[in-house]
């Protein structure tokens, strides 16, 4: 009993540094934080302000919001109370019967904060208002509106902005759990699957990779998350995708790639990460968006291809299963990279003990099956 749980902490364990280690995480955000940034750069976010108002959380936001309209109002209000004041309006004052107040109905600080509230929201409730005895009044009247509506179209601006942001968009856009190595169409291939969940199209897809790893250069320096490149393609190229069904991207494994080195029974000691991005725009608000993932190595199953989700139906339709859209079937494939090039047809593994158990497998006689018409 002891043992079975102090396995599962040391499994908790184990997974929370592999979540921590990560660059770029399965949803896209980005495991990296900033220090000794000198005080006097904190000003360039300042002077960038609506960038600064844009990407800060939602209840920052909502406390501006807040605080800004609350605190013009009540400043407002303070000299609305100085105004009457000076004209001897308020109550403690004891104007005389016949006096004219430069606001009417405005007796103390609580009546100026509602007159000053009115007016910037445009209420008119007809309690208060504006005499024209008092040319600073009309000044202070008019720079008050003016002050409202430039709050108005900037907190409306950045709220709007904060819900049409293009981060939005690529949460409907997903990413298989999983990359598989297969062969396809005599090249082996490392596969991942990407699905836009939205029936609106994205303009423009352009899908490439990023390998990150810590290398040894020849001087002996160690260079940490050294960036390479890995090429995507599909079976109508690599641009312009047509992205209106789910796609399999294949990066192919040969002399070139990083993985060519790789086996099976060495990919999941290696240590890297392989980050996924999409590029694309929104055909219904024509912002360009970026949709980023990452794999590690134990993400990475040698052996298996994906299960078929588009078929048609009898009526003509084509139809789309996402209940198979994380289920693989193994397929026989070389040991390794060189094996598949240089030794045609042997050194095929066994996929015993190379399964992921969070990756749901399919046995070939149900992927038969599923892929009938």
């Amino acid at each position: 009993m002891f043992g079975s749980l102090n396995k599962r902490i040391q499994d908790t364990l184990a997974e929370r540094r592999r979540h921590r280690s990560r660059l770029v995480t399965k949803d896209g955000r980005c495991n990296i934080e900033y220090g000794n940034i000198k005080y006097s750069k904190h000003f360039a976010f300042l002077a960038d302000f609506w960038t600064t108002f844009v990407e800060i959380r939602w209840r920052f936001v909502l406390f501006f919001f807040i605080f800004s309209f609350t605190m013009s109002w009540f400043i407002f209000g303070l000299l609305w109370y100085w105004i009457a004041r000076s004209n001897g309006d308020l109550l403690w004052q004891n104007p005389d019967l016949d006096h004219v107040p430069c606001i009417d109905n405005v007796f103390g600080l609580t009546t100026a904060f509602l007159y000053s509230l009115e007016t910037q929201t445009t209420i008119g409730y007809g309690g208060r208002a504006l005499t024209h005895l008092c040319p600073g009044a009309v000044a202070v009247l008019i720079i008050q509106s003016l002050v409202g509506a430039i709050i108005n179209c900037f907190m409306c601006g950045v709220i709007l902005s904060k819900i049409s942001l293009p981060k939005k968009r690529a949460k409907t856009i997903t990413f298989s759990d999983m990359a598989v190595i297969s062969p396809k169409k005599n090249s082996l291939c490392l596969s991942i699957r990407v699905a836009n969940l939205r029936k609106t199209l994205m303009i423009g897809s352009q899908i490439y990779g990023k390998l990150l790893r810590t290398t040894n250069s020849s001087d002996g320096e160690t260079i940490i998350m050294d960036q390479v490149n890995i090429e995507f393609v599909m079976d109508a190229g690599k641009d312009n995708l047509f992205f209106v069904c789910p796609l399999t991207l294949y990066h192919v494994i040969d002399k070139s790639s990083p993985f060519f080195e790789m086996a099976v029974d060495t990919l999941h000691k290696q240590e890297f990460e392989l980050v996924v991005f999409l590029d694309g725009i929104a055909e219904s608000t024509s912002s360009s968006c970026q949709v980023r993932t990452s794999f590690i190595p134990r993400e990475i199953m040698w052996g298996y291809n994906f299960l078929p989700i588009i078929s048609r139906s009898k009526e003509g339709k084509y139809r789309v299963d996402f209940s198979n859209f994380s289920k693989v079937v193994p397929v026989a494939t070389a040991h390794c990279a060189y094996c598949f090039h240089n030794i045609k047809g042997h050194h095929h593994h066994s996929r015993e003990g190379n399964v992921n158990q969070g990756f749901e497998v399919i046995d070939i006689n149900d992927a038969v099956d599923a892929t009938k018409m």
